[in-house]
């Protein structure tokens, strides 16, 4: 009793020396950890090797919360050199509870902490083969190892290796580990607090940074990790900046500091980022009132700064267009902006490639001319070698009259913004032919081309559906995680004026909720329409804004106009060709995949 009770009182001491931690994630202090060890016949559960006892100490703060020891009867016989590693021979077995009664008991004992044993695979799968021989669920428990987390932070000059014996040495544990499964958990938890204690130095102090942490972060990364201490734990963007101030990167997070933090204690696998953070010599914030504020904020940013280390959407103004022309004899053209000219506009298209894609499946449809000559109402010129090819209907040398021409562009225009069934029909039927005829390389292009089309449409359709309504007020109530790491539940209101964010807020509790989004409309930016699928913000950030709408629990404050899709639109053929490109990503390696289109980008 007088040893456990100098044990407890070392913990303490030890943990007391952590109580300066932040409030990040859930931090390290405030957790229950069921440190576990088992004692076994041999190396495998699936090879017929079983528990002989199991030890372990549930602890939360330096704090002793409670002992769990056990022989278990194997039912076998234990081999000689495991007797005489363990001392447990089969006659201290023989009356001992078997797994079938021992192992509910332990599994109550540690229900609600962080499991923890030193070579966690080892011990842990034991006890999950046992469980589901047994039938029972597997509780969900996080799992730390001690034996991993000391190999990213312990050198060869603290420990010549990371046995627990050597670690116990390295901490000066009050146990001695002997393989004997109490004593070998009081040495782990002894292990576990010294390892606690190097983390904290090095800016790990909550569950999440744990996981994530790596020896693989330099040094001088983890001296900057005081650049994240004036941000917030609120949604919002940061820019990391240089000494002369140029941003560097921009991101977002629903908690700025937990994120900052992190590019100072976890492992960032891209070698880009390591380098900006080893630049970089300030990190500020830009808190938002809503996670949605905070993504759109942050592409605005990306636009303006540019910065260098951001490789997606630098350059929202590098896209193109494709173009319906209002003339005598209008005509496809692909253009690089939208004009206030009355004609139809298609896209953005992030790639030339790809629009002249969806260009070439509408002439395979449509035989409008592809000449880029103006053409007077009375044409007097030649046929080209598309009309030869019966591929134009040659307005050019007065084949065809107005009226029928002026049906084929409507035609091609409900297509565009209606129904794409013409397109749609026409090439899956040649792709079919030419895939029975195993001409598969041929029907790979047109099918490429016709998921342009349909990608395009659907683009063009949903963004206008959102961009052409002056002002939508809306309103979804969102589960929040603060600091506290209490889940409260608010109301997340926006407004959205032509597909952009004019105004984001949370409704306070208790406050009146009708004179708060009356306030916050009367507070947004003013926003002007104009032409084209785009007019007062880019596609990405109009596209952000209708995921938000469309996600479930929404509800529509105010809508000036109407807010609706055509029921045969183009969307209704996405799921199709989004599971063929997911199939081509499946067939084809991961390193031969850099040239494969992505049929939508992933969201933060």
């Amino acid at each position: 009793m007088a040893r456990s009770s100098r044990w407890q009182s070392r913990w303490q001491s030890r943990w007391e020396e952590q109580r300066s931690f932040d409030e990040l994630g859930r931090p390290l202090r405030d957790l229950t950890f069921c440190v576990v060890d088992l004692e076994t016949t041999g190396g495998s559960a699936e090879a017929g090797s079983m528990i002989t006892e199991i030890g372990a100490v549930r602890v939360r703060g330096g704090e002793l919360l409670g002992e769990f020891q056990t022989l278990v009867n194997p039912h076998t016989q234990i081999p000689p050199f495991i007797a005489v590693l363990t001392g447990i021979t089969n006659s201290m077995v023989g009356e001992a509870p078997s797994i079938e009664s021992v192992l509910p008991a332990f599994l109550e004992f540690a229900a609600g902490s962080v499991l923890v044993a030193h070579n966690a695979p080892f011990d842990i799968g034991f006890l999950q083969w046992f469980a589901a021989h047994q039938g029972i669920a597997w509780p969900t428990f996080e799992v730390l190892d001690t034996a991993k987390i000391a190999r990213r932070v312990i050198t060869r000059d603290d420990a010549p290796n990371c046995k627990l014996s050597s670690l116990a040495r390295a901490f000066n544990a009050s146990t001695t580990p002997n393989h004997r499964a109490l004593s070998d958990a009081r040495a782990t938890v002894d292990v576990l607090h010294g390892l606690m204690e190097r983390l904290g130095g090095l800016g790990v102090h909550t569950l999440e940074e744990l996981a994530t942490f790596s020896a693989k972060v330099s040094t001088a990364q983890r001296r900057k990790r005081h650049l994240a201490e004036g941000l917030p734990h609120a949604p919002g963007v940061y820019l990391f900046r240089d000494e002369q101030a140029r941003v560097l990167y921009v991101g977002t997070s629903r908690d700025l500091r937990t994120r900052v933090r992190s590019y100072f204690t976890a492992s960032e696998t891209r070698s880009r980022i390591g380098e900006m953070v080893t630049i970089a010599t300030s990190v500020s914030g830009i808190e938002c009132a809503t996670a949605l504020e905070a993504e759109v904020r942050e592409l605005r940013l990306i636009a303006e700064h540019k910065p260098k280390y951001n490789r997606r959407s630098r350059f929202p103004e590098r896209v193109t267009y494709l173009k319906l022309t209002r003339e005598p004899w209008p005509r496809l053209s692909l253009v690089r902006r939208v004009s206030d000219d009355g004609a139809d506009y298609v896209g953005p298209f992030a790639s030339k490639k790809t629009a002249e894609k969806c260009l070439a499946a509408l002439h395979e449809t449509f035989p409008l001319r592809q000449c880029s000559q103006r053409i007077s109402r009375s044409p007097s010129g030649t046929a080209c070698v598309l009309a030869e090819m019966g591929r134009c209907l040659s307005p050019c040398d007065g084949s065809v009259d107005e009226t029928t021409y002026a049906a084929v562009v409507r035609q091609l225009r409900d297509n565009l913004l209606r129904r794409p069934d013409d397109v749609v029909e026409l090439i899956t039927s040649r792709m079919s032919a030419l895939a029975e005829g195993e001409r598969f390389e041929e029907a790979g292009v047109h099918r490429d081309r016709l998921a342009a089309f349909v990608r395009a449409a659907s683009r063009t359709q949903r963004l206008t559906a959102l961009t052409r309504i002056p002002q939508l007020v809306a309103a979804r109530r969102e589960t929040e995680s603060p600091a506290s790491g209490t889940l409260r539940a608010r109301w997340a209101v926006h407004v959205v004026r032509h597909g952009r964010l004019a105004a984001a807020g949370v409704i306070p509790p208790g406050a009146d909720a009708h004179q708060f989004v009356a306030e916050l409309v009367a507070s947004g930016e003013s926003v002007r329409g104009g032409p084209g699928p785009a007019p007062a913000a880019t596609a990405e950030e109009t596209e952000k804004i209708l995921r938000w709408l469309e996600a479930p629990g929404l509800r529509l404050v105010e809508v000036d106009g109407e807010w609706t899709c055509p029921v045969g639109g183009a969307t209704r053929h996405l799921a199709l060709h989004d599971a063929v490109n997911q199939s081509r990503l499946d067939l084809v390696p991961f390193d031969e995949r850099r040239d494969l289109p992505l049929a939508s980008r992933p969201t933060r």
